[in-house]
Parts: C-alpha cells; sequence; structure tokens
C-alpha cells in the first residue's frame, strides 16, 4: 500500500505539472485513479497494434495539372496495390471506377485544391504535384511530394527549387522570356513509374484479405 501510495503521488505531481490550473489532489481519487491507469493501458495496447499492421498511406493528387498519363498510371497502381488515390480538383475530371480511385471536386479559386490537400492529408501519405509551394507545405506536414516527372521533393531539396520558382517568376515579371516547361517524354513516365512503385512499396502495407 505504501508503494502504491507514492506511484500515486508521483502520478499527481506529474499531472499537476502539466495541467496547473486543475488541482488534482483533491479531485483524483483512488478509484479514478486506478481508471485513468487502465485507460493508459488500452491506449499503449492500441498504439503497439497500429505499429504492428503498420499504416495504410494514401495518395492525393493535385489532379487540376496532372498529365492524363500519370493519371492513367494512378489508376493502375490503386487496384494493384490496394492503395487509396484521390484526386483533387476545381473541375471535373474522368476517373476510373474503383473503391480505390475518388474525385474531391473543390471550389474554383487561387490555391483552394493545394489548401484542401494539406487540410486533409497525414503524416507519410504520399502527393502528387508539380506546384512547389505546396510540395512544400506537404514535406512541413510531414508528407511526402513526387513531381509528376518522377522527381521526389525532400527537405534537402525543397527549398533551393522553391527559390529558384521564386526567382523565374521575378525574370517573367520584368518581360523576360524564360522559354516553356518541356512536355512530359518517356523517360519522365519511366521515372514517375519507378519512384511510385518504391515508395509505396517502402511506405504503405497492403490491408490483409479476410
Amino acid at each position: 500500500m505504501v508503494q502504491q501510495a507514492h506511484c500515486i503521488e508521483f502520478f499527481l505531481i506529474n499531472l499537476q505539472l502539466i495541467f496547473p490550473e486543475i488541482n488534482f489532489q483533491e479531485k483524483l481519487t483512488l478509484s479514478n485513479f486506478m481508471l485513468l491507469l487502465n485507460f493508459i493501458f488500452l491506449f499503449l495496447i492500441m498504439g503497439n497494434q497500429t505499429k504492428t499492421y503498420g499504416k495504410f498511406m494514401q495518395i492525393w493528387v493535385d489532379a487540376d495539372a496532372c498529365p492524363v498519363v500519370i493519371k492513367e498510371i494512378l489508376f493502375r497502381a490503386a487496384r494493384r496495390e490496394e492503395i487509396l488515390v484521390t484526386f483533387v480538383s476545381n473541375h471535373a475530371i474522368n476517373v476510373q471506377k474503383s473503391p480505390f480511385i475518388k474525385h474531391l471536386m473543390v471550389e474554383k479559386g487561387f490555391d483552394v485544391a493545394d489548401n484542401e490537400i494539406v487540410k486533409r492529408m497525414q503524416g507519410g501519405d504520399l502527393i502528387i504535384t508539380g506546384d512547389i509551394p505546396l510540395a512544400d507545405e506537404v514535406i512541413d506536414n510531414n508528407g511526402i511530394a513526387l513531381n509528376p516527372r518522377g522527381e521526389l521533393y525532400s527537405k534537402e531539396n525543397i527549398k533551393s527549387r522553391l527559390n529558384m520558382r521564386d526567382f523565374m517568376d521575378t525574370l517573367r515579371a520584368s518581360g523576360i522570356d524564360t522559354g516553356s516547361t518541356p512536355s512530359l517524354n518517356q523517360n519522365n513516365r519511366q521515372q514517375f513509374a519507378n519512384q511510385l512503385d518504391k515508395l509505396i512499396a517502402k511506405h504503405h502495407r497492403k490491408p490483409k484479405t479476410q
């Protein structure tokens, strides 16, 4: 009983440091303390189960500017790997029918689709986008950002890409012709498909069928 009392006292002291506005010495009885311990125990068990079964990564696609051929690659990956792929756009697009393929249509407006992706994504999710500011936000939120050309954005390269993008915008605003972005070629498509396969294999666990 003495040891149990010391444990309770230690627990109450730590709770008091975290929540100074509550007087736990008065409000937390022994029975309530035991209930709280049971809750913590169940929470830890659930956390261990999550680690055991792994995370089901989702893919979010900045679909307004996503090339059709890249969408086709994503359609096939969604069905093959049983991974949820959500295409986010501000206009109607054609998506294949599958329980693993969804389309989320948002209101038209500057950065509306980007903001919706950032709001809905979770850490570890994969976002397909060529929008560098969006990729920067994704990385800040512990997500993975992949360009439709197959370039994987990272903490090491995203700031330099962002600075270059801003510099090119400044040149164009000054009337300097910076040229157009080259069209997607076969090497780009293959590089994207390879990167996508690697990321899914590394970060996604396919749901087990019963």
